[in-house]
């Protein structure tokens, strides 16, 4: 398969929560979705997925993953990498969509030994509802069009800036950990925690649906919700200070640093950096 965007069979490598969720995404509702493989890895997801839906199926390894499908979707831990990689054939006409954040295009060329086209892309748990943009890199149709499913693609085209964007996915759950001090905060004040978790899960829902307005900066819309001299304006300009904002700065470089750093190379005469080539023979796609 070259340069065709009608993905009919996709495999996925490690079916953790993303992976369960780029599967729901594809699959829940879906008309006429595509064939999907999955590893044995996380085979308690893999199993629930594949009695919900009638288009997946989990394979007996890796290699069958890889063997049945057109674009392989790697998303192992980045630190299982080496064993959950260990010896896979990929076909030089697969597309090949890596997941593994601080996983470079390079260094998976250099495990799998093979020229299939690699993407790097950063799916969000929201690809099930289909509502969340992937930034992608390098920009390849395929790819673009599976997530164009799942709510839209964003390709940039070098590392450096996709590493970027994947710094900023790590912000994510320091929101849920804001949301989770407000509610604890009430609760010092004697509200009840289901109230105070109700409420503020009410607040943030709807301050989070003006975000859908594009017209507007994300200045603009702090702007619209807080009243000169306010309440909103009171804690913004005293709690989100600029000593604190360049704090924050300072932990996304660090971040950043760490996941632009490349990769250890593999020893010379490691099974790594010998047997890439060894790798590269042809297998039957079924």
């Amino acid at each position: 398969m070259n340069e065709t965007v009608d993905v009919r069979r996709v495999g996925v490598i490690g079916v953790g929560e993303i992976g369960r969720a780029i599967v729901t995404g594809l699959c829940d509702g879906a008309g006429d979705p595509p064939e999907v493989f999955l590893s044995p890895r996380g085979a308690r997801t893999a199993a629930e997925l594949s009695e919900r839906y009638g288009s997946v199926r989990v394979c007996a390894g890796n290699q069958e993953v890889a063997d049945r499908s057109e674009l392989v979707i790697i998303a192992v831990r980045p630190r299982d990498r080496h064993e959950a990689l260990a010896g896979l054939r990929v076909d030089d006409d697969t597309i090949v969509v890596n997941l593994m954040a601080g996983v470079g295009g390079d260094e998976l060329r250099r495990i799998l030994g093979t020229d299939a086209p690699l993407v790097r892309a950063i799916p969000l748990p929201a690809v099930r509802d289909r509502d969340s943009v992937t930034v992608t890199c390098p920009a390849h149709p395929a790819v673009e069009a599976l997530f164009a499913r799942l709510g839209g693609a964003l390709p940039v085209e070098d590392e450096a800036a996709f590493d970027v964007f994947s710094a900023l996915t790590g912000t994510l759950t320091t929101h849920f950990g804001y949301l989770a001090a407000l509610t604890s905060w009430a609760v010092t004040h004697g509200v009840p925690a289901d109230v105070a978790d109700r409420y503020v899960r009410g607040l943030f829902q709807g301050v989070g649906r003006a975000l859908s307005d594009e017209s507007r900066s994300l200045r603009q819309l702090a702007a619209d919700h807080e009243t000169p001299n306010g309440s909103n304006e009171r804690v913004r300009t005293t709690w989100f200070s600029p000593a604190n904002s360049a704090a924050l700065g300072r932990v996304l470089d660090d971040l950043l640093a760490d996941l632009s750093r490349p990769a250890p190379r593999p020893a010379e005469g490691s099974g790594e950096a010998a047997g890439g080539q060894e790798k590269r023979r042809p297998s039957s796609r079924r």
